[in-house]
């Protein structure tokens, strides 16, 4: 137990309810019965941990703070989703064990920045934009990119979250500023596989089409797949140098650039679709063209990053009309004849993040997939560590549960643990041609597991939600100039 003379830190809560973003859109306000349920929580945890007698950060950090929180936040719930945390669990461990579990976890949506290539010193924007302005830039390293390296990645993925397996998925931008090249992504892969061999890092490799002619993308695409063995292509339509994007099922981009892919031999296609970079065209970030394209390309596999949800649109029932959001994800696979077994998957980086804070929305969004690409086409994200790291989001789901009147009403099916296994880790184990018992039995025996298990004796997880709190944070250093 820590020494009660140190110094109470800042407090924050372990399930991360404020609003911030990952520097892809503008963060939404939180809303005052959100902001009810932060003060709320914050003020239970301080009566409970005075109680027990131990310091209101140790509470926070145990699983008894985190059953605190969503405790506090099934108040505002509504009807259609909550979190099945019992009410014992607030002072009680092992009731609070609800937010634990032995799912293999793999987590296909997560980012770091390359620290020692000054990527943000150009005069164009970059994503130093967005992340200079977060609390996790004030971290106390030298610099702050220092504060996003892959040493934090490593700790906030690895040590202070239970995920087993990750992708380090490329970002956008040309080589001069992007944020993380291929053989930088490659560099902490190898960092982890060197220790006894144990798998836990798989990389993409950016594609960018629409800024390069197509020899240049067939040359870079031909070195990311033989030189650097990605596991993925990565596509952001929305994004290009002339600001204008370009579409999936374009022959002359979106369309070429999957078919030289899979003349590579690499056919997993991760698409950044929703929310839009500011400045960005937002007819290039919806899902419209999903469908056509994997249509055309049924030997590709598409796995649609954020499942096309928008900021600031509430999602609700399946509304086939709508024109923005996960709806016209729905609606463009189903119209181009894709069914459940289809080549189309649904990823939830930032989507979970944004609709656990309002559990009926979450009930909608989770409950439209399972009706509409099934339990075995949807995968787990979290884009940390752009929101630190994602134990929250893992505890949250483990526990949410989409109620009984909503699967009389809309028919969603219940979400029950078998299910909640597959999106957690199956599902993209079986995308990526993964032997989940073979990945486990290895890591059982390697050093991260060790330094796992030595480090949580005395844990040290920071809360901290990185990433920009409101717009005008975003835009301040953006200072309103497009991306591009």
């Amino acid at each position: 137990m820590r020494s009660k003379a140190l110094p109470e830190e800042p407090p924050r809560l372990p399930i991360k309810l404020d609003s911030t973003t990952n520097g892809e859109y503008e963060p939404q306000p939180t809303p005052g019965p959100l902001r009810w349920v932060m003060r709320t929580a914050l003020e239970r945890a301080d009566a409970t941990a005075r109680r027990l007698g131990v310091s209101r950060r140790e509470f926070l950090q145990s699983t008894c703070g985190a059953a605190t929180v969503l405790l506090t936040l099934n108040e505002i719930a509504g009807c259609g989703g909550r979190y099945a945390v019992p009410k014992e669990a607030t002072t009680d461990p092992s009731a609070a064990r609800v937010l634990t579990g032995d799912e293999f976890i793999f987590d296909v949506q997560t980012h770091h920045v390359e620290a020692e290539r000054p990527w943000w010193k150009v005069d164009r924007p970059t994503m130093a934009n967005f992340l200079t302005t977060s609390p996790q830039a004030q971290c106390g390293r030298s610099s702050w990119p220092y504060c996003f390296d892959r040493d934090v990645f490593l700790k906030e993925i690895f040590l202070d979250s239970d995920t087993h397996l990750a992708v380090l998925s490329a970002l956008w931008g040309t080589d001069d500023i992007n944020p993380a090249h291929v053989d930088e992504m490659a560099l902490t892969a190898e960092r982890i596989a060197k220790m006894e061999g144990s798998p836990r890092l798989r990389i993409h490799g950016i594609v960018l089409p629409k800024t390069e002619s197509r020899e240049q993308t067939r040359e870079r695409m031909q070195v990311l797949a033989e030189k650097w063995k990605i596991s993925a292509w990565k596509f952001y339509p929305v994004w290009s140098t002339d600001a204008k994007g370009y579409r999936l099922d374009d022959p002359e981009t979106g369309l070429f650039a999957i078919r030289e892919g899979l003349k590579l031999g690499v056919k997993l296609f991760a698409i950044h679709k929703g929310l839009p970079l500011p400045g960005a065209k937002q007819a290039f970030t919806t899902c419209q063209d999903v469908g056509p394209a994997a249509k055309a390309a049924p030997d590709a596999t598409f796995l649609i990053y954020h499942s096309g949800f928008q900021p600031g649109l509430k999602e609700g029932p399946y509304n086939p009309k709508a024109e923005l959001g996960v709806d016209v994800l729905i609606r463009s696979v189903e119209e181009s004849g894709i069914g459940k077994n289809g080549n189309v998957y649904a990823e939830m980086g930032s989507l979970w993040r944004e609709t656990m804070k309002d559990p009926e929305q979450a009930a909608h969004v989770i409950g439209k997939l399972l009706v509409h690409f099934g339990e075995d086409r949807i995968l787990w994200g979290t884009d940390a560590i752009w929101y630190g790291s994602p134990q929250d989001q893992i505890q949250a789901f483990r526990a949410f549960e989409i109620t009984p009147e909503f699967q009389e009403r809309y028919g969603y099916p219940a979400l029950t643990p078998a299910i909640k296994r597959k999106i957690f880790g199956l599902n993209g184990a079986r995308v990526y041609g993964l032997d989940v018992e073979e990945i486990r039995r290895a890591q059982h025996r390697d050093p991260v597991h060790r330094q796992r298990a030595e480090y949580r004796n005395d844990p040290r997880p920071s809360f901290e939600t990185y990433g920009p709190r409101t717009r005008r944070e975003l835009w301040e250093l953006l200072r309103v100039h497009p991306l591009g």
